[in-house]
């Protein structure tokens, strides 16, 4: 499947997300000659066990992790335990049977939600980070797709150099902060070259990290 880069937004310091930001990011990529096509959503849960008394050795479980539910894969449920790098595709119907369990609840669960365009051989999706039920922007997120390659290592110049144009357009308009890309250690998860959704799970579980690490730094600097 298409190489993917999963993007998300750092705010300056001293600054927050916005709406207005999507706002002009998307008018961004239209101005670079981005075709509009639709909508695009992915979703994000937390997950920490629910642990009865006899179950008190919480070591053998997990501490928390991550579900996360793409477009793409409509009938597929990924989940990334970052502590023991590990990633697990299921069926989809995995979270009606979690339920009935009730091993894990849901801790947070988040949409990210925006739209998709067309830009020759790259696709970009650009959407809001929210919590299901409410309208509190918590992050924006990006989505850069390049349709004729999947080795992640062969697109790597490609993808840089697009990136970089990118960045100068977005540049021009002097928004209070800019995109990151973090790559993460796929070997790590004992994911290959050949890119997968499971690649596209294991960059969301890196950028939550990182826009969760932003959010505790923001406040430490208020408080």
């Amino acid at each position: 499947m298409p190489i993917k880069w999963v993007l998300h937004w750092q705010p300056n310091a001293g600054t927050t997300v916005n709406s207005q930001i999507v706002t002009e990011v998307s008018q961004c990529v239209e101005s670079i000659n981005g075709l509009k096509q639709g909508r695009w959503k992915a979703t994000l849960s937390f997950y920490k066990p629910m642990l009865r008394v006899e179950q008190a050795n919480a070591l053998e479980f997990p501490r928390d992790f991550l579900g996360i539910s793409l477009q793409e894969q409509p009938n597929k449920y990924y989940f990334v335990i970052r502590g023991q790098r590990m990633i697990l595709e299921a069926e989809s119907s995995i979270q009606t049977i979690m339920e009935k369990l009730q091993s894990y609840k849901t801790r947070v669960a988040l949409n990210f939600e925006g739209f998709q365009y067309q830009l020759g051989d790259f696709q970009l999706r650009v959407g809001k980070v929210v919590p299901i039920h409410s309208e509190s922007l918590r992050g924006i997120v990006m989505e850069m797709e390049y349709l004729p390659i999947s080795s992640w290592e062969k697109s790597h110049q490609i993808m840089g150099e697009f990136f970089d144009i990118w960045q100068e357009a977005l540049g021009k308009r002097s928004l209070p902060g800019h995109f990151v890309h973090i790559e993460p250690n796929f070997s790590e998860f004992g994911l290959s070259d050949q890119y997968t959704s499971q690649h596209t799970a294991v960059q969301y579980a890196s950028i939550m990290a990182q826009m969760i690490a932003t959010a505790q730094s923001a406040q430490a600097v208020r408080n």
